[in-house]
């Protein structure tokens, strides 16, 4: 039988690839889980996650997860499954 499911509400860190904020991308990606890393090299970003490298396009957003893992994110996608939390 095929159910539905809802996420459960989850907080993240998260932040927006601009291309020239690379201190922020390394802030969010330090002491995550051993096997996820960072690297830029020739105005690319990459990240290494535990399903593999991807490159992270201008625009798209590095996410820090529940397990301390990073993964990248389309803006589109992030947009339509995280809101902003206001202090």
């Amino acid at each position: 039988m095929i159910d539905f499911y809802k996420k459960k509400p989850v907080t993240i860190k998260a932040v927006q690839w601009t291309g020239d904020n690379f201190g922020e991308i390394e802030q969010i990606a330090r002491d995550c889980n051993p096997n996820c890393s960072i690297e830029f090299e020739d105005g690319h970003l990459r990240i290494l996650t535990l399903e593999g490298t991807f490159g992270i396009g201008v625009g798209n957003w590095v996410i820090r997860g529940i397990k301390d893992e990073i993964y990248p994110c389309a803006d589109d996608i992030f947009q339509a499954t995280y809101s902003l939390i206001e202090e």
